[in-house]
């Protein structure tokens, strides 16, 4: 989350690398890539702003998300000082996890949620997919809790749980396709002509909202389809169950 500080708030390097979690060494280092602006200089004390310390705080959610140091470079320095605080403002959007909190529990609540026996090899499986996390001792952190508790109740209802596994990588793969093609659309529409404009600061709150509201819809539109199409699976399953059994009444 971008920090809480004013303005007018000044910081020395210690300061400013607490706050933007992360080493003074780190601190100097970018400093010298040119990432940040040099600091207002007192004497032989240096003291830095809310905006150094947002660029700070850019770099390292960017290095977090997997961007090399050199892509990171490159981006910065071709944009305008000003946006560093907007793009947190969209990542913090864009991290916001649909309003569920993430949740710990022990491997043998995690079983009961699908009211099955622990079974260590699945709840691997689960870490493999990067849908729980291991913690300390017997405990895991549900990352996707919404997925997790589903794919439970899929369980419960006699669904094999290898079944259930097996299906979210083919989900995360096809609506991974769908998210790609859609945000494309999105940055050729309406992004790029905002960037196209040199990142008017007049026009950010317009771009933020924009992103915020389509989270939302892009939701309920894959989820509406899903029905949709789920609902014309099952007919056809059913119709053609349906056959099969006339077919083998009439041999009979």
């Amino acid at each position: 989350m971008p920090d809480a500080a004013t303005p007018a708030d000044e910081y020395t390097v210690d300061e400013l690398a607490a706050r933007a979690q992360m080493t003074v060494r780190n601190v100097r280092a970018y400093a010298s890539r040119g990432l940040i602006e040099p600091p207002r200089l007192e004497g032989r004390t240096g003291f830095y702003n809310r905006e150094h310390l947002q660029r700070l705080q850019l770099v390292r959610q960017l290095i977090e998300r997997g961007f090399t140091l050199a892509a990171i470079e490159k981006a910065v320095q071709n944009t305008p000082h000003n946006t560093a605080g907007h793009t947190l403002d969209l990542m913090t959007i864009l991290d916001q996890p649909d309003g569920e909190d993430p949740e710990i529990m022990s491997r043998d609540d995690l079983a009961a949620l699908a009211s099955v026996d622990r079974d260590d090899t699945l709840i691997e499986s689960l870490l493999g997919l990067g849908l729980v996390a291991k913690l300390d001792g017997d405990r895991v952190r549900l990352i996707e809790p919404t997925v997790v508790r589903a794919g439970a109740a899929a369980v419960t209802l006699g669904v094999a749980p290898e079944t259930v596994i097996a299906l979210f990588p083919l989900l995360r793969g096809h609506l991974r396709t769908i998210a790609d093609e859609f945000v494309r659309d999105v940055v050729d529409e309406l992004v790029q002509p905002f960037i196209d404009a040199g990142l008017p600061e007049d026009d950010w709150p317009r771009i933020i909202s924009v992103v915020q509201s389509l989270l939302p819809i892009a939701s309920q539109v894959t989820l509406g389809i899903f029905r949709s199409e789920f609902r014309e699976a099952i007919d056809l399953e059913v119709g053609q169950q349906i056959a099969g059994i006339a077919a083998r009444r009439a041999q009979g």
